[in-house]
């Protein structure tokens, strides 16, 4: 999940690798709704091992209420933290 700022604006997204996907938005690669809207900030992610599970809890999350989500990113990252490049095995990028 990303977020513009400290309770900012949140997108949820799923890809199969992760360093690669949030340097894509940070860079603001492609136009849409993170470039918009300053969503660069990673601030919660789960791994999967099998694609289809990580897009059912996408899809599920995309439904949550915000306060859910935002209660997901407190407990797992209470000051909001920029997580980018903290996963291990990510390459610097």
């Amino acid at each position: 999940m990303l977020a513009s700022g400290r309770h900012g604006t949140l997108y949820i997204g799923v890809t199969n690798d992760l360093a690669r996907r949030v340097h894509e938005h940070r860079m603001g690669v492609t136009p849409g709704f993170t470039s918009r809207y300053g969503v660069t900030r990673l601030v919660w992610y789960e791994t999967y091992d099998r694609a289809i599970d990580a897009i059912d809890r996408e899809k599920s999350l995309k439904k949550w209420r915000r306060d859910w989500k935002v209660r997901l990113i407190e407990e797992f990252n209470p000051d909001w933290s920029d997580l980018y490049g903290t996963h291990a095995g990510w390459t610097g990028l």
